[in-house]
């Protein structure tokens, strides 16, 4: 059997007489990062490539050299071998000359949707492992990177302010997903699990563990309390010789929401009934496709209100209050660290403070971050110990990020239930590399699929053990150990604080916050053709422009003009990618995700009579900016791609806006 790999945990880095760690990112690093928005580091990549391939070629060599080669040599002077390979040839060179129509998400011209150019060091390492072909499973089909990905949870949950040495009992446990939308679903499924077992315990019986004394106390205990309960049931049934164990843990199982489904369960306890989601109205379609999935019904999920494009907390606490009096459950509040459309970030602290509250008065439910956009800019809040950077720490060299209310919401992290989190957005890695991050990994052993739920002593050793067996806890049934490589390396040659990974989310919030002042400069310069504006402060490096043309008050002709502006702007597969300037997005603000008075103020700024958002122009449409790019501002050329844009779109937007030329006789 191979040898386990010895838990590592980052260290710190010595820091210089600046305070900035020894090894911390500078330019010079920032541009070993990537291939470059021209290949610049194609050498690079290139030996890094030869080098581990032919490495992988000595292992296959060096496994049991006694072994003669099954492909003899002559084989490649052969017609059938020459014919194979002219195909293969024939056919990846198609394949290479259809991608040329991709979207080049490498260029800072592209700033459209939440794609940008790939980190070599993941590159590279998931190339490396491709060949290796791991499925990450179980340790069965990868004994290396199984353990990998759940080094890179660690890491993950180290950046969120989450307990990552596993020698603590309350140690955090993450994996990597698909993406954002299947982590979401482990989000809900591992609610569930929680907010039930407690019931089960009572409907089997057990009784000396201080189990609570009705249906509704068990379904409404907080997450600690539940965890509090699961240790005491666990140290109790060590308690029992084996045949009395087992019968327990059958009796128990036999009662679980996962064995009887949930109209078994809701049929077994009538008091009972489905809990809710609340989320706001801007959350992803992920929430919506998870409930019906877990069979709760879209009608379980309520959507709240905002103000400026944040979860409005006021109206969280009065939803809550009402749950509270109607006897109603509440699953999960759900905040968003980054908004997918807008780049917002939701009062997080607020919400940990609702859910703290809540459960004092006998109404538990768990905080779920959807961090899919925004986990990465934790980075730049995190010192390289794990500690958290005051905000002016945070502030340095910034116009305006963070706000007040965005520090409190990632200083909030860590006191969070969980979060997701996608490497494969601001992680810079590739597709799809989501990942899923419990606060307590105990809570973990209500998903296993063969969980015997008691585990024998502590300390990393057996933590690293338990979660080998990953497929028994996740969703999917095969999952790639390349992309857990490509993350776990990134994370070891850029460690996840301000210093080092944090420097690449620094590029772009400054690119954004100069964005931002180049589109107030573009507002007043283009006054007398459109109004323009940022409808709303951004809170990442994220940023939306709302343009009305001069002289219009409706709706539905502003929308139609900013589509037009979008039609040059989207990617044409039926023409030349080299035609396009620039590649953007759009999205719409919608009436009740503004509030009224937001409405009222941003369709002021643009000239608009608010009375038109009605019919098929319910919701105004906005071009949407995403800056990734570490390169939007060239610093080496003296070249601003966000300068250069705001030409073009003023070009465009003096075109659009320009009358027809009357009909020649």
């Amino acid at each position: 059997m191979q040898k386990p790999l010895a838990v590592v945990r980052d260290t710190p880095s010595e820091p210089t007489a600046s305070g900035a760690p020894s090894d911390a990112l500078g330019r010079e690093a920032l541009d070993a990062c990537f291939l470059g928005p021209y290949g610049e580091n194609d050498a690079l990549l290139e030996r890094l490539v030869v080098e581990f391939l032919r490495d992988h070629v000595y292992w296959r060599r060096n496994f049991h050299p006694e072994d003669p080669p099954a492909i003899p040599t002559r084989a490649a002077q052969q017609p059938g071998y020459q014919a194979f390979e002219a195909r293969m040839r024939r056919e990846l060179h198609a394949l290479s000359a259809s991608l040329k129509k991709s979207v080049p998400f490498h260029s800072p011209r592209y700033i459209g949707h939440m794609a940008s150019d790939l980190l070599l060091p993941g590159l590279a390492a998931q190339w490396l492992t491709l060949p290796y072909n791991p499925n990450n499973v179980s340790e069965d089909a990868a004994p290396v990177t199984v353990e990998l990905e759940i080094r890179a949870g660690l890491q993950l949950a180290r950046m969120l302010g989450y307990p990552d040495d596993p020698a603590r009992k309350d140690c955090a446990f993450g994996h990597l997903t698909s993406g954002g939308t299947v982590a979401n679903y482990q989000a809900l499924r591992l609610a569930l699990a929680l907010k039930a077992f407690p019931v089960a315990l009572r409907a089997a019986g057990v009784r000396d563990i201080d189990v609570p004394d009705s249906d509704s106390a068990a379904f409404n205990l907080g997450r600690s309390d539940t965890l509090a309960l699961l240790d005491r049931w666990h140290a109790w049934l060590a308690t029992q010789h084996a045949d009395q164990r087992r019968a327990w843990q059958t009796r128990v199982r036999n009662e679980r929401i996962e064995t009887r489904g949930l109209v078994g369960f809701f049929a077994r306890h009538p008091a009972l009934s489905p809990p809710r989601v609340l989320a706001p109205v801007t959350a992803h379609y992920s929430w919506s496709k998870g409930l019906k999935l877990l069979g709760l019904g879209r009608d379980q999920l309520t959507l709240l209100p905002e103000h400026g494009m944040r979860l409005d907390a006021d109206a969280l606490q009065h939803v809550l209050e009402d749950c509270l009096r109607e006897r109603q459950s509440v699953l999960m509040v759900v905040g968003v660290l980054g908004t997918t459309e807008y780049g917002t970030v939701d009062p997080i602290d607020r919400i940990v403070a609702a859910r703290d509250g809540m459960h004092a008065r006998g109404l538990g439910f768990d905080v779920h971050v959807d961090a899919a956009w925004g986990g990465y800019l934790a980075t730049l809040f995190r010192n390289a110990d794990g500690s958290l950077r005051s905000r002016d720490e945070v502030a340095t060299g910034f116009a305006r990020f963070p706000q007040p209310e965005v520090h409190a919401a990632f200083a909030a992290l860590g006191d969070t239930d969980s979060v997701t989190v996608d490497p494969h957005k601001l992680g810079y890695l590739p597709y799809g590399a989501g990942a899923f991050v419990c606060r307590d990994h105990r809570a973990m052993a209500l998903l296993a699929e063969e969980a015997d739920y008691v585990f024998d002593g502590e300390g990393a050793s057996d933590y690293m053990a338990r979660f080998r067996r990953l497929g028994q806890y996740v969703l999917e049934g095969s999952k790639s150990g390349a992309s857990a490589a490509a993350v776990y390396v990134t994370h070891r040659v850029l460690p996840l604080d301000h210093a080092h990974f944090g420097q690449l989310p620094k590029q772009t919030v400054l690119a954004a916050e100069a964005f931002h002042a180049r589109a107030e400069r573009f507002a007043r310069e283009l006054a007398d053709v459109v109004h323009a504006s940022v409808p709303f402060q951004p809170d990442s490096n994220l940023v939306c422009l709302a343009l009305n043309p001069a002289g219009n008050r409706d709706v539905a002709r502003a929308n139609a003009f900013v589509r037009r502006l979008h039609e040059d702007l989207r990617c044409d597969p039926h023409r030349p990618l080299q035609v396009k300037e620039f590649f953007g997005s759009m999205t719409t603000l919608r009436p009740e995700a503004l509030g009224l008075v937001e409405l009222h103020r941003m369709a002021a700024r643009l000239q608009l009579d608010p009375a038109t958002f009605d019919g098929d122009a319910d919701r105004l449409v906005i071009l949407r900016h995403t800056l990734m790019n570490p390169y939007l501002i060239d610093r080496e050329n003296d070249i601003s791609y966000i300068d250069r844009y705001f030409d073009y779109l003023a070009a465009r937007v003096r075109q659009s806006a320009a009358p027809s030329p009357a009909p020649t006789e």
